[in-house]
């Protein structure tokens, strides 16, 4: 049985805005350029295409642009069919360990007065944006006319009070709204106590200066943990002693996106033309577009968006304070976008972090060492080697001193011998223990798959070629108990062997080629969330083996399948247009 992935869907069914904040990442996106598209139309075809490749959003969430510039029928529409996704697949999502709440809008609140109805008949969660102090609102926050907007806004939260829907409201700091903390601090107490708003259930965001025009700039790492304590200062203790120790600041806390080792495997944006991005942050930037969900499959998305994510990762080298900090398994070196529009490689956030850890009890990494080889291994292009625990190295000679030693070993882990094309772009394949990334793709139904293998492999450690074959083994990702020692390893799912005088019949240069694409798709029902696919000889599979018995220090560190492989997703998608 193929395993349901899960991601969060984040849907723009307009780009169009009243407003022209002065610090908006979209600039002059604003506008709704794509009117031969529906917006209901756009996201039905998305689920639904999502659903057939066994893909489930566990979240819908809608944001802009600005969601309430939609016409009222259209905002029904929508809110209305996210209603009956949850209601539908409710225990689906929850069996799987997500929340199921109610539709959820993010809104400047400027125009919502008139979607009142639609709110309250679906009880529509409501996250607004304000900008405090009050006293920056109507200098940063502005209509495209230039006009104020905070008079009508307040006015728009007062007709939220007979609405027992959740409300809530967030504020973005910069330099500027840190330099009145004084006028923050009033105005929260005042949204508090005059307004329907629970300031307990309040949300600050730390601004990067991204797209405003130097208007606006960000605070440093010194500025951040000020204001952070003097938060702390003022409302621990207070009726407000919840929100500051809690939702104010979780942004910046292991529950968000930044604490994925790879976002690009569950957060995506999807707009009303069908292109999908990675996030509000990297909307509308190249570097963060994964596809368009009308002209590519499921798969080749969701292959795009990991590859984009790693590759924005690496594009600055891995920081050595966070692999020696202890809390690289809760920030996982911070979001890409920010990171590399900083030019840094570790959170904008990285002190005040600190601080909110050590406030929330949550430990350094014992296993320290053990959570950056492993992230290193999936995340990184540094050299995994060299990030081993030390329990490991020091105990016998490394792997890569006995492969030198044998020059029969050679072949078993050579980095060329094996290509995987998959829709025509080419993966190198590795060793599994000797990768310095972990590679993972996407394979669906109407995939084509190639494997690539180098001519002469079919002769080295072999005195009879013709009797030699490709050996391929296909692991499922479910986990079973094997052998006597009752190790616990990847289920077996299928072995295959093409023998020479087959492979001789398509040749590319050096390469025998040999479409598998059947064969993967033979055993699709036997796939698990995430499956694997090794590639060697049977002549070297032999010699493997052969050395493992004879070598205890090979045996130790060889243990698990050391050939070429690659790990993917199976995504169905046999009924997708």
């Amino acid at each position: 049985m193929v395993e349901t992935k899960f991601i969060h869907l984040l849907y723009v069914p307009t780009m169009n805005c009243n407003m022209a904040c002065k610090y908006c990442y979209l600039e002059d996106n604003t506008k709704d350029e794509y009117q031969k598209y529906k917006a209901i139309d756009t996201l039905k075809y998305a689920v639904d295409k999502f659903h057939k490749s066994n893909v489930m959003p566990f979240n819908i969430s809608l944001h802009g642009g600005e969601v309430t510039t939609l016409s009222k029928n259209e905002f029904y529409e929508i809110v209305e069919y996210i209603d009956n996704y949850y209601n539908q697949n409710k225990d689906v999502i929850k069996a799987n360990g997500f929340k199921v709440g109610n539709v959820h809008i993010k809104t400047n609140l400027y125009n919502i007065e008139k979607h009142l109805d639609t709110i309250k008949k679906f009880n529509v969660s409501i996250s607004g944006s304000l900008d405090l102090p009050f006293s920056l609102h109507n200098t940063y926050r502005v209509t495209k006319g230039n006009q104020k907007t905070l008079e009508k806004i307040l006015d728009n939260i007062k007709l939220l009070e007979d609405i027992p829907n959740k409300k809530k409201v967030s504020a973005t700091i910069f330099k500027e709204h840190y330099d009145k903390i004084d006028e923050i601090i009033e105005d929260i107490k005042y949204l508090h106590k005059n307004t329907c708003l629970d300031m307990n259930d309040f949300n600050f965001m730390i601004g990067f200066d991204y797209n405003s025009n130097g208007i606006l700039h960000h605070m440093n790492e010194e500025e951040q943990v000020a204001f952070y304590k003097r938060m702390h200062k003022e409302f621990d203790g207070t009726d407000l002693d919840y929100g500051v120790n809690g939702p104010w600041f979780d942004e910046f806390g292991p529950t968000y996106c930044s604490n994925c080792d790879n976002c690009g495997e569950k957060f995506f944006l999807l707009e009303k033309n069908g292109d999908i991005y990675s996030c509000v942050r990297g909307q509308k930037n190249k570097d963060y577009y994964y596809g368009n969900i009308y002209q590519n499959t499921v798969s080749e998305i969701l292959n795009t968006a990991f590859q984009k994510i790693f590759l924005n990762h690496n594009k600055e080298k891995l920081n050595d304070e966070c692999i020696k900090c202890g809390y690289l398994y809760l920030c996982k070196t911070g979001c890409p976008f920010v990171k590399n529009n900083y030019h840094s490689n570790k959170s904008y956030t990285c002190k005040l972090q600190k601080e909110m850890y050590l406030d929330r009890g949550y430990l350094k990494d014992n296993f320290n060492e053990e959570s950056v080889y492993q992230y290193v291994n999936k995340m990184r292009l540094e050299d995994v080697s060299n990030y081993i625990p030390n329990k490991v190295n020091n105990e016998y000679p490394s792997l890569e001193s006995i492969i030198i030693k044998d020059e029969n070993l050679k072949y078993i882990y050579d980095s060329n011998s094996f290509i995987l094309e998959i829709d025509s772009v080419k993966h190198f394949l590795e060793s599994q223990i000797l990768k310095k990334t972990r590679d993972i793709i996407y394979i669906g139904d109407k995939s084509v798959v190639k494997i690539y293998m180098k001519k002469h492999l079919i002769n080295e450690v072999c005195d009879y070629p013709n009797n030699n074959s490709l050996y391929i083994m296909i692991l499922s990702g479910d986990m079973i108990t094997y052998g006597d020692e009752e190790r616990n390893k990847q289920r077996h799912v299928a072995t295959h062997q093409i023998y020479k005088g087959v492979l001789e019949k398509n040749i590319d240069d050096d390469y025998y080629v040999v479409d598998i694409s059947n064969l993967i798709k033979e055993y699709k029902d036997e796939y698990s969330s995430l499956n694997n696919i090794f590639f060697t000889t049977s002549s070297l599979r032999d010699y493997h083996y052969t050395k493992q018995k004879n070598n205890a220090f090979y045996h130790i560190q060889a243990i698990n399948l050391p050939f070429q492989n690659i790990e993917f997703y199976y995504v169905k998608e046999e009924e997708n247009g």
